[in-house]
């Protein structure tokens, strides 16, 4: 297995249809307290019920971000559309910034997902 990231999340059923729907892969792994997707990167998301979580997290959920990041502006922008319709709250959207384009849609728990395009060297 690559490498993977874990959200501490509150229901791992919720979070699990969220991102199913949002990324259209199912988890490879689903269980009352845990789900496991792989990205088409071979990269890792894990979900783990943040009341199960051995040893228990220091703080609650959210805090971090997740990059997604794709080759044009022109897909920022498309998936920016798809995501936002899929339900997915944004908390910006699509602009341009210093190292490119970008977007920020946030999870049920907080966790930041950011969709960016490098700008052209």
């Amino acid at each position: 297995m690559n490498n993977s990231l874990i959200f501490y999340v509150a229901e791992v059923a919720a979070s699990a249809r969220f991102y199913e729907r949002l990324l259209e892969v199912p988890p490879v792994e689903n269980s009352p307290g845990f789900a496991m997707f792989i990205l088409p990167s071979g990269f890792g998301l894990g979900l783990w019920q943040r009341a199960g979580v051995e040893p228990p997290p220091a703080a609650p959920g959210g805090g971090c971000e997740l990059g997604f990041r794709v080759a044009t502006p022109a897909e920022v922008d498309r998936l920016h559309a798809e995501w936002h319709a899929k339900g997915a709250c944004m908390l910006m959207p699509p602009r341009d910034l210093d190292f490119g384009r970008s977007f920020v849609a946030v999870d049920p728990d907080g966790h930041r997902l950011r969709v960016y395009a490098m700008a052209a060297a």
